[in-house]
């Protein structure tokens, strides 16, 4: 069995808390000054997705060095198709249940404004390849899915040492099209497996392959590393999203979901997390960490439904503070999924192990491992 990283399974849990606050727009459009707060949280927290695909590469690699490849892969295959059918099972009702009541209070039926709804949600393209039928929330599912596999075929083939270059020139045009548009216009949609989850699990898959391990003695400067290009990534976005473009923190808020330094950040932090194995090891965290998937495929609902209630309250003539709202929102939506999660669990249907992502399990299968 490999050994436990704990600084990853610690970090786990914290890079879930920065996804929510991405996608719950924490003080974004409350004045300049809340535009400006949410451009640093939502610059900072792009270190996340990053760090997952990269954790799953990793470990990916860790795995197949030690049994049958195409084994693992199949059972990868199965373990994320299930994960990807729970979040939508918790995910469609609540989008689709919108749908009919927003097409009841207009010229349709309840029947046709849900089948217009289901229909929507059955795109081939946007169900199996960029996961963003019912959430573009769930887009990380079959990105990591076809990230994998195409690894999988590179290390089968044994050309594993071109992964990094190939998935490196995919992501380099996924670059321009997502955060340099003012220099180059990409004509098609570059969030997606081939041109960005493809990338950091070959990554991922390359720190252990190349049998690289950073050392506890440089740890310090890993993480000097990390800050540095935490910085890089902020001036960076900012010439992007401000001073090329001419806008104001008053005018908006720039939130490109990848740049040049997000790469930087997140190698040099996984780095400085496999120098330092045990860091967290004496805290909590780690434990929490093994809660993080789980709180991802439940947290769309959630917050679909909080924030739903928020509108309909406001419509209502409810007065809600604005910076209250805010305030509210990111916790309630993490801990609201923490306890949708374990409920879940609890009904003996679903389990996340540390390494691996979850399982749909059988009724009355034994807890025992």
């Amino acid at each position: 069995m490999a050994k436990r990283i704990y600084s990853i399974d610690a970090v786990r849990i914290i890079a879930m808390v920065f996804i929510i606050t991405i996608h719950t727009d924490l003080f974004q459009g409350v004045g300049t000054y809340g535009n400006v707060f949410n451009f640093l949280i939502d610059s900072t927290a792009r270190f996340a997705v990053p760090f997952f695909f990269m954790t799953s590469g990793y470990f990916f690699a860790v795995k197949i060095a030690r049994r049958d490849p195409t084994d693992y892969f199949v059972e990868r295959v199965r373990s994320i198709s299930s994960l990807y059918a729970v979040g939508l099972l918790l995910t469609a009702p609540v989008f689709l249940a919108k749908t009919v009541v927003q097409g009841n209070s207009g010229d349709q039926t309840i029947t046709s404004s849900a089948v217009q709804g289901a229909l929507e949600f059955t795109s081939p393209l946007e169900l199996f390849y960029y996961g963003t039928s019912v959430s573009e929330i769930l887009w990380f599912l079959p990105a990591l899915l076809i990230s994998l596999t195409f690894v999988y075929g590179f290390a089968i083939a044994g050309k594993s040492e071109y992964l990094l270059p190939v998935s490196f020139g995919f992501h380099a045009v996924g670059l321009l099209g997502a955060s340099y548009t003012m220099f180059v216009d990409v004509p098609f949609m570059v969030r997606d497996p081939l041109f960005f989850g493809f990338f950091y699990t070959s990554l991922g898959f390359f720190v252990y392959s190349s049998e690289w391990q950073p050392t506890p003695e440089r740890s310090a400067y890993y993480l000097g590393a990390t800050v540095l290009f935490g910085v890089l990534n902020l001036v960076e976005r900012y010439a992007l999203g401000y001073v090329i473009q001419g806008e104001t923190f008053a005018q908006g808020v720039y939130t490109a979901s990848y740049t040049i330094a997000t790469v930087l950040v997140a190698g040099s932090l996984f780095a400085f997390l496999l120098s330092r194995p045990n860091l967290g090891a004496s805290t909590s965290l780690p434990s929490w960490g093994t809660y993080a998937v789980g709180i991802y495929i439940t947290h769309p609902a959630v917050l679909f439904v909080l924030e739903w209630a928020h509108e309909v309250l406001r419509e209502s003539g409810y007065a809600i503070n604005t910076i209250a709202w805010h305030l509210t929102l990111t916790p309630a939506t993490f801990f609201g999924s923490l306890f949708v999660y374990l409920a879940i669990r609890r009904l003996r249907t679903l389990e996340i192990g540390r390494d691996t992502l979850p399982i749909v399990r059988r009724s009355g299968e034994s807890d025992s491992k």
